[in-house]
């Protein structure tokens, strides 16, 4: 069954989904919204310094990004999805590496995912605007692409820290959540 159909206007794509992929959109990004806070925390009480279990966190929310879009991919069939999904595992792959080398490192491939993911994030979320519920996703997306920024500017501080990492996480959280209540009011309206 066919969920998603792309019209071209000029330039732009728009793409749309039929009305039952957007429960399972609904769902997902409730669980992304209830990932990303429980590991803000998690990473928060983790300390400044980069341990074991820091790392662990580090590299475990690319690859949580990445079961996220085969799922999303599953359910919606966007394509662009599939260069998510490989830009976050490469992503979890230059995390775990660059831990090695220490929190400047961890940034500044930390800001490079979150350019690039923020970048497909804005994408998906356009293609996805007759759907209802993502603006918050596009505002996310955007968002996402300035945070990746200003990790790789504090890549050079004198003293970086990963803390601001689950701030981010959380901040994308909320708006998975605004973007879930939007979708759930959008499906009642239809």
């Amino acid at each position: 069954m066919e969920t998603e159909r792309s019209f071209s206007f000029g330039r732009a794509e728009v793409t749309t989904l039929a009305p039952s992929a957007a429960p399972a959109l609904r769902r997902l990004y409730l669980v992304r919204f209830g990932f990303a806070v429980v590991w803000a925390i998690l990473l928060t009480s983790t300390g400044a310094d980069l341990n074991p279990v820091s790392v662990g966190l580090l590299v475990l929310y690319p690859v949580f990004d990445v079961a996220a879009a085969v799922v999303d991919l599953r359910s919606s069939r966007t394509s662009t999805l599939a260069v998510n999904a490989a830009v976050s595992a490469l992503a979890a792959v230059g995390l775990a590496v660059a831990a090695a080398a220490g929190v400047p490192a961890v940034l500044r491939v930390w800001g490079a995912w979150a350019i690039v993911s923020g970048l497909v994030q804005l994408v998906v979320g356009v293609r996805r605007r007759a759907l209802g519920g993502q603006v918050p996703m596009m505002l996310a997306g955007g968002i996402s692409v300035l945070a990746g920024a200003s990790f790789a500017a504090m890549a050079g501080a004198d003293d970086p820290a990963v803390a601001g990492v689950a701030g981010y996480a959380a901040v994308g959280g909320v708006f998975f959540l605004v973007s879930a209540l939007r979708l759930g009011r959008a499906a009642r309206g239809n």
